[in-house]
């Protein structure tokens, strides 16, 4: 048996002089050459962040769990094609957020391997999925990348919840790379934001999510839009389980839901609207049909999607629901479940901001008192490792205003409030 010194890999390796490790590293990467190589990879424009930013705090954990040697972060857009993700048919618009997206990873593959090969460790999480489903339907994301491209200066969060970068506006897809090494020069967030707060999107969204005061309604974006994603899907699933034959299935689902499904399954999940990207128009290079006739922009841009005759998936009672009815009723609510169901207190609690109905609780001043009992292992908010308790008893106090809701929950030492 050949020992480990006189093994031909090993007596290579140390014949040559290898590439440092970041932990050998003396001086941090050259900002510009990384800049340089980003954009040559295919990026449309890039920015870099310190893994420390204070801004960050609360994505921290989570990007060290998955990276422990993460110190910088680089952060790209890829630019979209605008006028397929305008279009009424969706297919078109899929078609481009798909390619977009492969795009996205392309690059950051790219990047990895070529940094891998200059002896710098570094990760690329997807664009969009695959995601950690097992934690469905918790954060199921590795790395949150509005809130880093926001601070590598590469635009700000719109009125709609997107990125708008200042050239390119929303028609763009983000990418994030982690690496080990820490870069010479870092940059800053931009001085202002791009969102013109227009409010096209809130008149083109076919749920009402997005409100002209700021407010979003995340149920009823993730209930239409991800019809054929995640919980949507396991709701479909569902209606077939629930189905006693193919009469009863179809009296639930239309052949058009059926073969739309497939579809999905086949080429990738389609989105069921994301007009908010469609109508927006921010960022240099796309603002000039706006400015020069805003009449002509609507009637071209917009008014095909409020008047496109189509479904919009709702939960039953639902301001969404609601909001069809008076805004769209062109358009069909078709009423289902979302599939979120929380497997945890803590998701429970994150959860029920998510899905406040404001305009059904609206002149309701209310406090609803939950009491959890059972098995549960919870991280605790101090440095104490989780505890495991059969009796343990959470009381939540879950209070509806005119505003979106307060819950306080607390349990001997733990105690939070979130909004």
């Amino acid at each position: 048996m050949v020992k480990l010194d006189e093994h031909p890999t090993v007596k290579q390796f140390r014949e040559r002089s290898p590439n440092k490790s970041a932990s050998e590293r003396s001086t941090p990467l050259d900002a510009g050459e990384l800049r340089q190589l980003c954009l040559k990879s295919g990026a449309d424009d890039v920015g870099f962040v310190e893994v420390g930013r204070p801004t960050l705090a609360d994505q921290r954990d989570d990007i060290l769990h998955v990276f422990p040697r993460a110190r910088s972060f680089i952060s790209f857009v890829v630019r979209m094609n605008r006028e397929p993700i305008r279009s009424p048919a969706r297919s078109v618009a899929n078609l481009e957020f798909h390619h977009a997206g492969d795009r996205v990873n392309d690059i950051a593959r790219t990047i990895v391997e070529i940094l891998e090969a200059r002896g710098v460790r570094a990760l690329n999480p997807s664009m969009g999925f695959p995601m950690e489903m097992e934690r469905f339907p918790g954060k199921i994301w590795v790395v949150s990348h509005k809130p880093i491209a926001i601070e590598a200066g590469l635009g700000r969060m719109g009125i709609h919840r997107n990125v708008i970068h200042p050239k390119f506006g929303n028609f763009i897809l983000l990418g994030t790379i982690v690496l080990d090494a820490e870069i010479s020069a870092y940059d800053a967030s931009i001085a202002y934001n791009p969102c013109l707060e227009c409010k096209l999107c809130v008149a083109a969204c076919p749920t009402g999510a997005i409100s002209a005061d700021g407010h979003f309604d995340f149920s009823a974006c993730y209930t239409h839009n991800y019809r054929e994603f995640m919980g949507g899907f396991t709701d479909w699933v569902e209606q077939i389980a629930d189905s006693p034959n193919a009469t009863a299935y179809r009296q639930k689902v239309s052949d058009a839901e059926s073969a739309s499904m497939w579809q999905s399954l086949s080429f990738g999940a389609n989105y069921k609207a994301a007009y908010c990207l469609a109508v927006c128009p921010a960022g240099e290079d796309v603002i000039s049909p706006f400015l020069t006739d805003r009449k002509a922009f609507t009637a071209d841009v917009m008014t095909p999607l409020q008047d496109k005759i189509e479904p919009v998936y709702v939960v039953p009672g639902s301001d969404a629901e609601s909001h069809v009815a008076k805004r769209f009723p062109q358009k069909t609510a078709r009423r289902i479940g979302n599939g979120l169901r929380p497997s945890s207190i803590e998701q429970f609690l994150a959860g029920l901001p998510n899905a406040f109905q404001r305009g059904k609780a609206e002149g309701l001043d209310v406090t609803f008192h939950f009491t959890f009992t059972g098995l549960e292992v919870r991280r605790s908010p101090s440095p104490f490792a989780a505890r495991q308790s059969r009796s343990r008893t959470v009381i939540s106090e879950y209070r509806i205003c005119a505003s979106p809701p307060i819950v306080e929950h607390g349990s001997d030492s733990f105690a939070k409030k979130a909004a």
